[in-house]
């Protein structure tokens, strides 16, 4: 696998001979290749949102039954064809990706402790991108060197380090762009404000974690973060047009909210009603006038002198 990341570095440097050109067409590569994967993933997605309110009235009915309940969510996921994992499959395919470009880029810039020059793996030694790495000893492209991270570049040099930070910058930026697209369009009667809120930063932080990473990986995420947002406006030109898939799942997720709310209510009552303080009674211990005491008390004789009054 890392032979084959390293081949498809070398094709592309062997055309362009730019190693943040070639680091960028193999991010564009995959993406390409993961495009239909993202198309696929997104409409099933969208169909899961369509079954919200179905979804929301067997959770009502089978609330106390777990296994009746995943038996009945089966039975419906197989009616219409859907799969709930299908969301998942881009980031599954991309987590490989990531592991592998990683290790490749690490072994194409590998220092040789006597030359202090590089001494890349992964591909054979009369490759064009081999025969240039074995002559210099940083990866140099765009006036930055792509081999080492930005934070390594600000610690050697702060003032050159900071077009190191502005890339990791701008990588933050893209994802939350791309990051707003989808949530512009994407609700769940299950997601707190927090939670949206939560979403749509987690990727800029991870954006900040790049700032350990070399900056090729920079360059690699910037490229893929860039396609993702002309993905990302072609969907919603596609499935969130006039009476589009993705309109009919906002309208199913606004109706399994409103079913939540009403599920809701009786229970608000019922809370209210449980925490009411309980009427005071009393308790008398004197009897009354006219009244026989308790039994099992012992009565006080009356006086003769008052018997007849």
């Amino acid at each position: 696998m890392f032979q084959a990341g390293a081949w498809l570095i070398d094709t592309f440097y062997g055309l362009v001979h730019s190693y943040a050109v070639a680091i960028a067409l193999v991010a564009l590569a995959i993406m390409l290749l993961i495009t239909p994967l993202t198309m696929k993933s997104t409409k099933g997605m969208l169909e899961m949102q369509r079954l919200q309110p179905e979804m929301k009235r067997l959770q009502n009915q089978h609330k106390g039954d777990r296994q009746k309940l995943n038996e009945e969510m089966m039975k419906l996921y197989q009616e219409h064809k859907v799969n709930p994992l299908a969301s998942c499959l881009p980031l599954l395919a991309q987590m490989p990706v990531f592991i592998i470009m990683f290790r490749v880029l690490r072994g194409l810039t590998e220092i040789d402790p006597a030359t202090k020059l590089f001494n890349p793996k992964y591909i054979s030694d009369t490759s064009d991108l081999s025969i240039a790495l074995h002559k210099v000893g940083k990866m140099m492209s765009l006036g930055l060197d792509l081999a080492i991270s930005p934070s390594q570049a600000m610690q050697e040099n702060f003032a050159h380090g900071i077009w190191y930070a502005l890339l990791v910058v701008a990588l933050g930026g893209l994802f939350f762009i791309q990051q707003r697209m989808v949530a512009s369009r994407t609700t769940s009667p299950t997601m707190s404000p927090t939670q949206a809120k939560i979403m749509q930063y987690m990727p800029v932080a991870f954006a900040l974690f790049q700032v350990f990473l070399p900056t090729s990986l920079v360059i690699y995420y910037m490229t893929q973060a860039i396609v993702r947002i002309v993905q990302q406006g072609y969907i919603t030109r596609r499935f969130y047009g006039e009476d589009g898939l993705g309109k009919q799942a906002q309208e199913a997720s606004a109706k399994a909210r409103d079913i939540g709310k009403d599920d809701a209510k009786p229970s608000k009552q019922t809370k209210e009603q449980s925490q009411a303080p309980a009427p005071i009674q009393s308790k008398r211990v004197t009897p009354g006038k006219n009244r026989p005491a308790p039994s099992g008390r012992p009565t006080r004789p009356v006086p003769p002198s008052k018997r007849n009054k």
